[in-house]
């Protein structure tokens, strides 16, 4: 599992414990930041238990905090500010197996915007897209400090991005599509996405023993790596 949907579940997971859940329902049902008194009183919570769970959802990305004199003065005499919570703008989902329909989204949509302006194919657009998005992906690996092996580093953003890579003898099977619904539907427009991410991806990382290959199997990404027949320097 991933460090972020590692993360992700844990967030999940904090809103279990039926005090805290409580909590969280109650402020982000208010349209105005509420403090520790006013939600241990709206449902019913010593104060210091309420503040334990509100800064818990804090630690978890679940909640917000800023900081505000409720009496509407400044300055000596004003009394001391209160701290306040609201939901936090981090938007958190968990699927198992991972989706992230969140990248297909941002494809598609630069696809359609892209071709109003220029009439071109938006399949055509998807794809030099997707590729893009790949090399993109192997850039941000690079400048967060990426194996010393391509091939490593590569796996690893597909990993983190949902794909599930695996080794299979010289070839690398991606055993889940985190595009799985759309490509059910779609399968053409999807799967073609899928391939020119994988080859930007390869590409841009240094992988020159691996190529991306559309080979579709039951359950699993239609997209497979396999050595290349001639490896380039």
């Amino acid at each position: 599992m991933s460090e972020d949907l590692a993360a992700r579940v844990a967030a999940v997971a904090a809103l279990d414990e039926p005090s805290r859940r409580r909590l969280y329902d109650h402020v982000v049902r208010q349209s105005e930041p509420v403090s520790r008194d006013e939600a241990a009183a709206a449902v019913d919570l010593a104060r210091t238990t309420a503040a334990f769970h509100l800064d818990r959802l804090v630690a978890e990305g679940l909640l917000e905090v800023s900081y505000e004199r409720r009496t509407g003065r400044t300055g000596p005499g004003a009394g001391r500010t209160a701290k306040l919570y609201r939901r936090s703008q981090h938007q958190v989902g968990v699927s198992l197996p991972e989706r992230r329909y969140d990248l297909a989204g941002r494809l598609l949509a630069a696809a359609v915007a892209e071709a109003e302006e220029t009439g071109e194919r938006p399949r055509d657009i998807a794809d030099r897209k997707a590729r893009e998005l790949g090399r993109e992906l192997a850039r941000d690996a690079a400048a967060d400090g990426a194996a010393a092996d391509p091939a490593l580093t590569a796996l690893q953003v597909l990993e983190a991005h949902g794909f599930e890579p695996r080794e299979e003898g010289a070839e690398v099977a991606l055993v889940n599509c985190p595009f799985h619904a759309l490509a059910q539907e779609h399968t053409a427009l999807v799967c073609g996405m899928n391939l020119q991410l994988c080859s930007g991806l390869l590409a841009e990382a240094g992988v020159t023993a691996l190529a991306a290959r559309l080979d579709p199997r039951p359950g699993h990404c239609c997209v497979r790596l396999t050595p290349k027949t001639d490896p380039q320097p």
